[in-house]
């Protein structure tokens, strides 16, 4: 007998039924299912369940959260007294995929190509906040850095910089590699392409504003068309575009090369082909498309910081239900490589923290023992920077505590936005985070944390311990 016979049938039962389930894989904690029709999930049956913590549907997939070490187990004797078979993530998020209206699908190629590169991205962020300790004024001397004070120090702190800004300085050719590999062609090439795009020979994209200025941007003259000789350093459409191209000039190179000669045709016809067009046209129009947005952002939190602020801090936590958070991380790279800072991934990482903390408030709010273990689990996982378990699993549950820090996290990045917190990097979105932002603004980002968490939490207790006293028992 399977260990979690009953409950396995009792989940099937309440999703409408192994003849409803079309794919199912697992992760670290959630039972992932592409399901056939999501109307006939019976919520309240299944979060009945004593080993079921909660359950959600996102992107196409319903997911229920088991635990870590107990999902697998329930899977594996799911699969045993079942005839699904075992898939994997991909094979799930395939099938997903074809319920998503075009939008959806927009948003989930995003996050496919920028999530496999967020681990780089987010340790090159914690790496810079190390250099930002070291080298920032007035955090531990007034007026002076650590390196200022302690000059042998210095060489340790250049160190640093370089290995944590290399994934910034080489930002392409992590994008190049993701996406050509999701566009179906061969990784390698998305390396070099990116590489390609930010090879030493030309000028760099963040010497470009003062070149052009003085005139100096070097030109190349191709069968008479002038073509500036610019990198993409810390651009993000560029060579998202050029990608999608290569991928797809691979592929028909490929269908249509005998294998002899493929190693002599493909690779150096593709290449060469998405270079030429890619310096020639698709460049200068995706890079000054990127700046434009980029600039339209800047614009609106230099002309009224308090309304952007407040709208992203109200729309963040909503964007993470859909997806479209996705599409925000291309602008907070673009953003990042200006060299200024960005000003959005600060309110993301409160947006986190708040719905960490209105989870932690639901721990003293319910009776639950399942909430209740979910809550404190799931409030911590957000505060790290993880916040599916707790919006999902507890905030968007019972609603409230959702509401609750969606108004905390709006009041936070309000603060914050008025008084010009920079991240200098995108790091961990959660309170890890404090290391990422520039070193003269460690106080309003903290002012802003304890925004962050004091408003979710009280007005989440208190709604649950008065108006809905006993709601959520």
């Amino acid at each position: 007998m399977a260990k979690y016979e009953q409950q396995v049938r009792d989940i099937l039962e309440a999703i409408g039924g192994e003849e409803n389930v079309e794919k199912a894989t697992h992760c670290v904690t959630r039972l992932r299912f592409a399901l056939k029709d999501e109307d006939l999930v019976d919520e309240e049956k299944l979060e009945a369940i004593d080993i079921v913590k909660g359950s959600f549907s996102t992107n196409g997939q319903f997911q229920v959260i088991i635990g870590q070490g107990t999902v697998d187990q329930v899977y594996r004797d799911m699969m045993a007294m079942t005839d699904i078979g075992e898939a994997s993530k991909s094979d799930v998020k395939d099938a997903s995929a074809q319920k998503m209206n075009p939008f959806q699908r927009a948003i989930k190629t995003l996050a496919d190509i920028f999530i496999p590169i967020l681990p780089a991205i987010v340790t090159a962020g914690l790496l810079l906040g190390l250099n930002n300790i070291l080298t920032g004024e007035d955090i531990f001397f007034d007026g002076q850095s650590v390196v200022d004070v302690y000059p042998q120090w210095a060489d340790l702190a250049e160190m640093i910089f370089i290995i944590a800004h290399a994934a910034f300085q080489f930002l392409p050719a992590l994008i190049g590699w993701s996406a050509v590999r999701r566009f179906g062609g061969s990784d390698l090439l998305g390396i070099v392409l990116g590489l390609i795009l930010v090879h030493p020979n030309l000028l760099s994209a963040w010497e470009y504003a003062d070149a052009q200025t003085a005139g100096e941007v070097p030109v190349w003259n191709v069968f008479g068309l002038n073509v500036e000789a610019t990198g993409y350093q810390g651009q993000v459409l560029p060579v998202l575009a050029a990608s999608f191209i290569l991928a797809k000039l691979e592929l028909w190179l490929r269908s249509k090369t005998p294998d002899a000669i493929q190693l002599l045709v493909v690779a150096p016809v593709a290449l060469l082909v998405t270079g030429l067009v890619t310096f020639i046209a698709i460049g200068p129009i995706t890079f000054a498309a990127g700046n434009a947005i980029t600039d339209g952002f800047v614009w609106l939190f230099d002309f009224a910081p308090a309304v952007g602020g407040f709208v992203y801090g109200l729309l963040y936590a909503p964007m993470v239900v859909t997806g479209m958070h996705h599409a925000f991380l291309a602008v907070d790279l673009q953003l990042v490589g200006t060299g200024d800072g960005t000003f959005l991934w600060p309110i993301l990482a409160l947006s986190n923290i708040a719905q960490g903390a209105a989870a932690f408030a639901m721990f003293f709010v319910t009776r639950n023992e399942n909430v209740k273990g979910l809550a404190g689990t799931s409030g911590l996982s957000a505060w790290l920077g993880v916040t599916e378990p707790a919006m999902f699993g507890v905030n968007i549950r019972f609603k409230f505590p959702f509401i609750c820090a969606i108004a905390g996290a709006s009041i936070a990045a309000t603060y914050i936005s008025i008084n010009r917190v920079l991240a200098e990097s995108v790091g961990v979105g959660g309170v890890p985070g404090i290391f990422s932002i520039q070193a003269g603004s460690w106080l309003e980002f903290s002012i802003g944390m304890v925004i962050a968490i004091v408003v979710p939490f009280t007005l989440t207790l208190l709604y649950g311990r008065t108006i809905a006293k006993g709601q959520f028992n």
